[in-house]
C-alpha cells in the first residue's frame, strides 16, 4: 500500500472540497481532514470493502472539521453537524440528490460518534475510525508501518495536537451538550498529547 494508490475522485463536488478546505482551514487543520481520507480509504481497502461511495467519502473527510473554524462555526449547532450542513451546501451546487447530500451530513455528523456501524453506514463509519486514528491514535498498528510514514511525511501533523484541543475545548465550553464535550470529558487533550505519531 502507497500513498499515491489512493487519488481524489476528479468530480466537482471533490475539487470544491479541497478548495474550501484549504481556504479555510489552518495547515495543520488541512493536513489532518486529508490524512482522515487517505487513513479510511487505506481501512477500506484493509476490510475489503467495495461498497464504498469514494466521491461520499472523500468530500465528507474534506469537510468534516470545517465546522471549528472561525468562519463556519455556529453558535448553536454541534460543530460537526455545522460542517455537514457545509458539505450539503456545497454538493447541492455540484448537483447533487437531496438523498446524498442528507448521506454527506449523514457522514460527518456521525464522524464523531463512539463507533458507527458499517452495515449501516459505511462512509461514516471509514471515517469514524480514521478520524479515530488520527485524533486519539486508535488502531495504529492496522494499516502498513510503511504507508503511515509516508503518509506523514507528506501531510505532517504540525501543530494539530494543541490547535485542535484548544477548538474542541472551546466548542466543549460554548456547547456543552455536544460531542465536543464528550471528546474533552473522555481525554481528548490527553491523547492528543500522547499520540503515538507524534512519539515515532
Amino acid at each position: 500500500m502507497r500513498l499515491n494508490d489512493f487519488s481524489p475522485p476528479d468530480t466537482q463536488a471533490a475539487r470544491a472540497a479541497l478548495q474550501l478546505a484549504t481556504a479555510y482551514h489552518s495547515p495543520a487543520l488541512l493536513h489532518h481532514v486529508i490524512r482522515s481520507w487517505l487513513w479510511a480509504e487505506a481501512f477500506a481497502r484493509i476490510q475489503g470493502r467495495e461498497d464504498v461511495d469514494h466521491e461520499l467519502l472523500y468530500t465528507a473527510a474534506l469537510l468534516h472539521d470545517i465546522g471549528i473554524t472561525t468562519a463556519f462555526d455556529n453558535a448553536v449547532l454541534a460543530y460537526e453537524e455545522a460542517g455537514g450542513h457545509v458539505a450539503v451546501a456545497l454538493t447541492t451546487g455540484a448537483g447533487w440528490t437531496p438523498e446524498r447530500r442528507r448521506r454527506v451530513l449523514d457522514v460527518i455528523v456521525r464522524h464523531n460518534w463512539p463507533s458507527v456501524d458499517p452495515e449501516v453506514d459505511v462512509e461514516g463509519h471509514l471515517l469514524e475510525i480514521a478520524t479515530g486514528l488520527d485524533i486519539s491514535g486508535d488502531r495504529p498498528d492496522a494499516l502498513p508501518r510503511p504507508f503511515l510514514r509516508e503518509v506523514l511525511e507528506a501531510y505532517p501533523r504540525l501543530g494539530l495536537a494543541e490547535e485542535f484541543t484548544a477548538s474542541v475545548e472551546d466548542q466543549a465550553a460554548r456547547k456543552p451538550t455536544t460531542a465536543a464535550h464528550r471528546l474533552v470529558r473522555c481525554g481528548l487533550a490527553t491523547h492528543l498529547a500522547d499520540h503515538p505519531f507524534d512519539r515515532d
